[in-house]
């Protein structure tokens, strides 16, 4: 006698593995766009707080045009210039002054990488 599953046997067990990934997908694919978002937010309070912290130590004057006040100091304030490259699916558009900040985070691909854009400005105020 010969043993084996059956094809029956097997067409079950490949739709159950079917149905289970159709449940599990979609919920890590938001779970990914949560993790994003969150790292947006994240990554805007680091470089507000850097940004206070320089004008802390500074008498009042924000880094001005770029963050590489920021990070060509030791010690570093942040480590490198988020506004020129993506990071984890976010950009970010940076607009400095002596007399303050506004940072903003766009996602790269609308609800693939993020659905919401987020702002922070002077004083640490952060806006969805």
């Amino acid at each position: 006698m010969k043993k084996g599953f059956t094809l029956v046997e097997i067409m079950i067990v490949v739709a159950i593995i079917a149905l289970l990934a159709a449940i599990a997908i979609p919920n890590l694919l938001r779970a990914r766009l949560t993790a994003n978002e969150s790292a947006a937010q994240g990554t805007l309070r680091t470089l507000s707080t850097a940004c206070e912290t320089y004008a802390a130590a500074n008498n009042g004057t924000y880094p001005e045009q770029h963050f590489e006040q920021l990070f060509d100091v030791i010690p570093k304030y942040i480590n490198w210039d988020y506004c020129l490259t993506p990071y984890q699916g976010y950009s970010f558009a940076c607009t400095l002054r002596t007399t303050g900040y506004t940072v903003i985070a766009s996602p790269v691909q609308l609800n693939i990488t993020g659905n919401t854009t987020f702002q922070i400005t002077t004083g640490g105020v952060l806006t969805p």
